[in-house]
């Protein structure tokens, strides 16, 4: 059933629940002329809730009378496991998709083709200039706050801006947004560069907003000569939403400013008492943006040098120019300061890059902010960042996700606009279930199996074989035993797990019961229950069955898995928070 879905893979995604299903059970049965029809169909019908996940509502609807002719089937070729963004499963992987979205971004150096860049007197001198430093190479950021630890949605976007680099030959920068002091703490710094390489990449270089905090004050000297900035002293309360007053202070002669920002880098305003706001309406409506505020708090780089600092709003686009990044990527939510990063760079006269806006992945029945998961981390409702109830990606390397997997799934989930509204790409939704199919397709390629019981069973073997406990061979991995076996002890006493016994049978339960054997996997033995056992509360605690080999009983409808003198371990099963 595996081989007959994975053969109708890309049908399946692309049609969905609209798909011949009929297809798969024929071919299926066509395989598997033994086995019962039911079976199969539950097989089926199993395996493509694993791939799809649950109807949609779009799944639900009715299916358009004329439907357009397939195409002919391509062959394709079954793709490796993603690995620093290269290759995917047989969908195309995100590296291949990056490519196709190159096809809508800008050529270094042709930013003024961009829809809604903003072009100067001055911009094609600066783009010549910005080409001699780079000499045409593509080149994007990561910019997280170290403020948090990164999680999956996260590792959309550094797929994204790894990926985008790589795919077009350029390279990416890992930049923290250290501009608030109150909350960044070195272990952040630490885990954002190891998850970043767990992932498989490496930054071109690692920089931080605070390597500019001198160049970013210069500009903003020049930005208030220019008359495009003033220092206010409107409260926070009073600027907040999209409706806020002007500021009485807007008009305020450029001479009073420029002493008055003086004043506020010498630390003469307490927090709050004084800001420096840009001149300019961003598209959400907002007015006259903060570039910088008062906070006495000592940097965990420069220390006490500054008692005023950038916001992101001023931050974001020079550090981008300083670095010469041509293609700033970020999620949809920042589309709104698209008009920003233009205004203050050609504001100062200064290299533009383009931003461009994707969608931001957004995981289903989890939380992935990380506001939130500080909260439930401050409230014990979680152990710490890396609680494996989480989706952070400590969390989930805690938890066994090999990075491959992290990376298929972001490969999955795709990086195309899905709405075909407006420039950029839509936000995604992801299914947790999603994720867990793209770590079992990677752990079936890499895990050597073992046989676990989780809720034991004894059961004694009465006519056991031979006279010492025999060695049975088990494949390591039993899609492709030439990859080799491991020995495992078969004797007298074995495990099953409860799940796997019923004192009465039900209709389609094909597992032990009295009068219904079952085989042992890989010992080549069915056993067949002849005593059940149990405690004075009638709990069943042992069974006493016989054996058969394989090749001398009738077929059984299953096989169950084993332990015979086993290791005592500690399982941990985690549900959704």
């Amino acid at each position: 059933v595996e081989a007959v879905i994975g053969k109708h893979r890309a049908e399946l995604l692309a049609e969905r629940y609209r798909f011949n299903m009929g297809l798969l059970m024929g071919e299926a049965r066509s395989r598997l002329q033994w086995a019962d029809g039911k079976t199969i169909k539950n097989e089926v019908d199993l395996q493509v809730l694993h791939l799809l996940g649950p109807k949609t509502e779009a799944d639900l609807e009715k299916k358009p009378k004329a439907a357009k002719a397939r195409p002919a089937p391509v062959e394709k070729q079954k793709a490796a496991v993603v690995e620093n963004g290269e290759v995917g499963t047989e969908m195309p992987s995100l590296l291949e998709q990056l490519r196709g979205e190159a096809l809508k971004f800008h050529k270094p150096g042709e930013n003024y083709k961009t829809e809604g860049y903003v072009v100067t007197p001055n911009t094609m001198a600066l783009l010549k200039q910005h080409l001699a430093i780079t000499g045409g190479q593509v080149r994007t950021r990561f910019p997280p706050e170290p403020n948090g630890i990164l999680h999956i949605g996260h590792a959309k976007a550094i797929n994204f801006n790894f990926g985008y680099a790589k795919a077009n030959g350029g390279v990416c920068f890992l930049r923290y947004d250290d501009t608030n002091p109150e909350k960044e703490e070195e272990k952040y710094f630490t885990a954002i560069r190891e998850m970043v390489e767990w992932l498989g990449y490496q930054p071109y270089a690692v920089t931080h907003a605070s390597d500019y905090f001198d160049q970013l004050y210069t500009w903003a000297l020049e930005l208030i000569r220019r008359g495009q900035a003033y220092v206010c002293h409107q409260k926070v309360e009073e600027i907040k939403g999209h409706n806020p007053p002007p500021s009485p202070w807007r008009d305020r002669p450029v001479e009073e400013s420029l002493l008055l920002f003086e004043d506020m880098r010498k630390g003469k305003f307490g927090e709050g008492e004084a800001t420096l706001r840009m001149k300019l309406v961003m598209e959400d409506g907002k007015m006259d943006p903060v570039a910088y505020r008062v906070k006495f708090t000592p940097h965990h780089r420069t220390g006490d040098k500054w008692c005023i600092y950038p916001t992101y709003d001023y931050t974001h686009c020079l550090c981008d120019s300083i670095e010469h990044i041509t293609h700033s990527l970020c999620t949809k939510e920042f589309q709104a300061r698209r008009s920003s990063y233009f205004w203050l760079c050609n504001a100062l006269d200064v290299y533009c890059p383009v931003q461009w806006e994707y969608g931001r992945l957004n995981l289903l029945y989890t939380v992935v902010s990380k506001r939130k998961i500080i909260r439930l981390v401050e409230t014990g409702a979680v152990r710490d960042w890396d609680d494996p109830r989480l989706f952070t990606l400590t969390a989930l390397r805690r938890r066994g996700f090999p990075p491959e997997a992290v990376n298929n799934f972001c490969a999955r989930v795709g990086a195309g606009d899905r709405t075909g509204r407006g420039r950029g790409m839509h936000p995604l939704a992801g299914m947790p279930h999603l994720l867990e199919a793209c770590a079992r397709e990677v752990l079936n390629e890499q895990a050597p199996r073992a046989m676990a019981v989780l809720e034991p069973l004894k059961v004694t073997i009465t006519n056991f074989p031979a006279p010492k406990a025999l060695e049975v061979l088990v494949p390591n991995f039993p899609a492709d035993e030439s990859r080799g076996f491991h020995k495992v002890p078969f004797q007298p006493t074995v495990y099953i797990e409860e799940t796997d016994f019923r004192e009465e049978v039900d209709k389609g339960y094909k597992r032990l019961a009295p009068g219904q054997p079952v085989g042992l996997r890989h010992a080549g033995y069915v056993i067949a229950v002849q005593n059940i056992i149990k405690d004075a509360s009638g709990h069943v605690i042992e069974l006493e069955v016989t054996c058969t080999k394989s090749d001398v009983a009738e077929k059984p409808k299953a096989f169950i898995h084993w332990v015979s003198e086993p290791l005592a371990c500690e399982v941990r099963l985690y549900e959704r928070l």
